[in-house]
């Protein structure tokens, strides 16, 4: 079960931008009683190695379409959010002994975030774009995201995609291949900060190693995937795939708080 979960999201996350762990996250929480700490900690080495092999590939191609100038202020940005982020989890979990509870704020702030990115791509053709070439900008908006991404445990999801539209103005399987590379920063120091600090929850080791092998088999497939299809296809699988992590959202709060 663990490794088709990993495989489907990464594969969907690679393909649309959205990282995987958005799905991962979601449905983890639905159908096993993991803790949320376990949970943000697979999902994230499941999109870290999904996420380092497609941006190792598209890197090494010679016909990347990522604009380094404008994503690696991005990716720092991302960096040291993933670092915030990880302390704000940290933070709310121990407010709680209920663990249940921050299971059901995530999935609450995950919710609204899918809700109101969907909203956006349904009717981004209308809204006028930016075009922020300010590096200190991109690397507060990158904060942003990758706070976000840690915080919730989802690696980067569509928020990603929806600030890279707006702010950047970038096509939409431009704005997924740039997505993977902000994700990718943002798991670095978010895994780095769980590891160096001893705060490795409980897992079970089979499960990791089935998931970051879906993962990695996500991301081969979802990179070639992407180049084959235009952005309407491209589109069309982000809604598939917002539909179900709304309604996994809803039956985690349910489930969690009710």
């Amino acid at each position: 079960m663990y490794l088709l979960i990993s495989l489907f999201a990464s594969l969907i996350g690679a393909i649309c931008g959205i990282g995987g762990g958005v799905i991962i996250k979601p449905v983890l929480d639905l159908l096993t009683n993991d803790g949320s700490a376990t949970i943000n900690f697979l999902s994230s080495c499941t999109v870290f190695s999904m996420s380092l092999y497609s941006v190792i590939k598209e890197v090494t191609s010679g016909k990347s379409s990522i604009d380094y100038s404008k994503m690696i202020p991005l990716g720092i940005g991302s960096a040291i959010g993933g670092l915030f982020g990880n302390s704000l989890f940290s933070f709310v979990k121990n407010q709680f002994e209920n663990p249940n509870i921050i299971s059901g704020i995530q999935s609450i702030c995950l919710s609204i975030v899918v809700i109101a990115c969907t909203i956006y791509t349904l009717n981004k053709s209308k809204i006028k774009t930016m075009e922020v070439k300010n590096p200190v900008a991109s690397c507060l908006i990158g904060f942003f995201l990758g706070t976000m991404s840690s915080f919730l445990g989802i690696g980067g999801g569509p928020i990603n995609l929806v600030v890279l539209y707006f702010f950047f103005s970038l096509t939409t399987k431009s704005a997924a291949t740039c997505s993977i590379f902000i994700i990718l920063f943002g798991q670095i120091t978010n895994l780095g900060k769980t590891i160096l600090s001893h705060a490795i929850p409980p897992f079970d080791t089979l499960t990791l190693i089935l998931m970051i092998a879906g993962g990695i088999g996500g991301g081969i497939i979802g990179r070639k995937v992407n180049k084959k299809i235009d952005d309407n296809t491209v589109d069309k699988l982000f809604y598939f795939a917002m539909g179900l992590i709304i309604i996994a959202c809803m039956i985690n709060i349910k489930k969690y708080l009710f």
